[in-house]
């Protein structure tokens, strides 16, 4: 296949997996009123680690001190990244919340960048959230902004802690575990919040839905892109989320932005791609100028 078509085929596989996981948060707002933020945490990260595990079956044996402690804390990470962003979730719109969430990754790409430049993006993107909370038409609500930045700084320790797993374990074997120890992990608080209502078929069924559309899916579809795609480029792709995010909020949900908040998003997501091609700049080789 040509190699610019196969990019091209790629990069359209990753926003296909952007949108299946936009689309799922936009399906767990839908059933907040039913089982809650913690509830749908429970039953996304219960049934993706089910389908994890049947999937890649993963071998227990052989495992060190080490690979353990590292599935156990990326595991709990897992549980405190959803937990906090769905709780946020019940506070503000999906755009939004997805824009404050990404900052953790962005603040990533500017310190592991190294560059002067990479500073001028951190600007935008700040930029980009004093709109949202003081010229935005909605009032920004506090906690929920807390608890959005909350799970940026989750997703910071998700990113080192999947490098951590990558290494010490195959395909995603270590993912799987990890699903496993955070479902494990706030499934009694989901019990406790939601009680029977949890195991209702028809929210069992919701659930599972969600689980596919936000992790099962789009982490087979990364997969995928992957084999053909630059990291550089898939993580330039990822800065879609936010738009996409507020673009799932609206059809789905029903979710007004303003002009103001429109802009505040793009702004973030143009800062987020200048950090992350800022950031690969910088970890690439300086070259040799001897002949």
């Amino acid at each position: 296949m040509n190699p610019s078509r196969a990019a091209v085929g790629a990069s359209a596989v990753v926003v296909l997996g952007l949108v299946c996981q936009e689309v799922g948060a936009a399906i767990a707002v839908t059933l907040f009123p039913a089982v809650g933020p913690i509830g749908m945490v429970t039953l996304r990260l219960v049934f993706s680690a089910a389908v994890l595990l049947i999937v890649f079956r993963p071998s227990l044996r052989g495992r060190s001190r080490g690979d353990w402690m590292t599935v156990l804390a990326f595991g709990l990470v897992l549980a405190a990244m959803n937990a906090m962003f769905y709780l946020s979730l019940t506070r503000l719109d999906l755009g939004v919340a997805l824009t404050l969430e990404i900052l953790g990754p962005l603040v990533l790409s500017v310190v592991t960048a190294r560059r002067a430049s990479a500073w001028l993006w951190a600007a935008l993107a700040f930029a980009g959230v004093a709109i949202l909370g003081l010229a935005g038409a909605s009032e920004l609500d506090p906690l929920g902004a807390v608890l959005a930045l909350g799970a940026g700084s989750a997703w910071v320790a998700y990113i080192l802690l999947s490098a951590r797993t990558g290494a010490r374990f195959g395909r995603l074997d270590g993912l799987a575990l990890a699903m496993a120890v955070g479902a494990v992990a706030i499934l009694p608080f989901g019990a406790v919040t939601t009680g029977a209502t949890l195991v209702q078929p028809g929210i069992l069924l919701l659930g599972l839905a969600v689980a596919l559309l936000s992790s099962a899916i789009p982490y087979g579809l990364e997969l995928l892109a992957l084999r053909r795609l630059p990291a550089s480029t898939f993580s330039i792709l990822l800065s879609l989320a936010p738009a996409l995010a507020a673009l799932a909020g609206l059809v789905i949900l029903g979710q007004q932005l303003s002009l103001w908040d429109w802009l505040a998003i793009v702004l973030v997501v143009i800062a987020s791609m200048g950090a992350v091609r800022a950031a690969t700049r910088a970890a690439r080789p300086p070259v040799d100028p001897t002949p």
